[in-house]
C-alpha cells in the first residue's frame, strides 16, 4: 500500500485526486499507475484501470487471476467491474468511499452471479490514505487548484 501512496502524491502533485493503485504477482509490483483524469481528459484514467491495463500488457493477457491490487481509495463502480473482470485474486484498499465506491458501499464487487469472487480487504494504512484525500480537497477549496482545465 506505501508504493499505491506514492502514487497517490504523484497525482496530488498534477492536481488529480490522489488515488494511486499498484498490482503485484508473486510479490513483485508489475503496474503502478495514478489518477490522471484532468491532465489526459478522459474519464476512464482512474488508477485502477491505467494499472489494470499496464498489468495486461506486462502479462501478455487480460486475466490477472494470480494478482493482488493495492488501491488507496474503494474503487468505484467502473473500476469494480474492471477489477472483477480482470479476475483479480485479491483487492485490498485504503479509505472507504460512502459516496461513490463500490465494494462497501453498493456492493458490486462481490454480487453472487455476476463476478467470479474477487477476496476484498480494507482499511489498510487507513489514515495515511484518508488523510491525503483530504489534505488534497481543503486544497481544491482553497483554490490551490484549478479542477476546470
Amino acid at each position: 500500500m506505501s508504493a499505491a501512496l506514492r502514487e497517490a502524491e504523484k497525482a496530488y502533485a498534477l492536481g488529480e485526486t490522489p488515488i494511486g493503485a499498484v498490482i503485484v504477482k508473486d510479490g513483485n509490483i508489475i503496474a503502478s499507475a495514478h489518477n490522471m483524469r484532468e491532465t489526459g481528459k478522459c474519464a476512464l484514467y482512474h488508477a485502477e484501470i491505467l494499472a489494470i491495463h499496464q498489468a495486461c500488457r506486462v502479462l501478455g493477457g487480460w486475466r490477472l487471476s494470480d494478482c493482488d491490487l493495492y488501491v488507496t481509495l474503494e474503487p468505484c463502480i467502473m473500476c469494480s467491474g474492471a477489477i472483477s473482470q480482470s479476475r483479480i485474486k485479491n483487492l485490498y484498499f485504503g479509505a472507504s468511499d460512502p459516496k461513490g465506491g463500490a465494494v462497501l458501499s453498493a456492493s458490486v464487487q462481490n454480487a453472487d452471479g455476476l463476478f467470479p469472487q474477487t477476496n476484498c480487504e480494507c482499511g489498510i494504512l487507513l489514515e495515511e490514505c484518508s488523510t491525503i484525500l483530504k489534505n488534497f480537497f481543503k486544497d481544491l477549496r482553497d483554490g490551490r487548484f484549478n479542477k476546470c482545465k
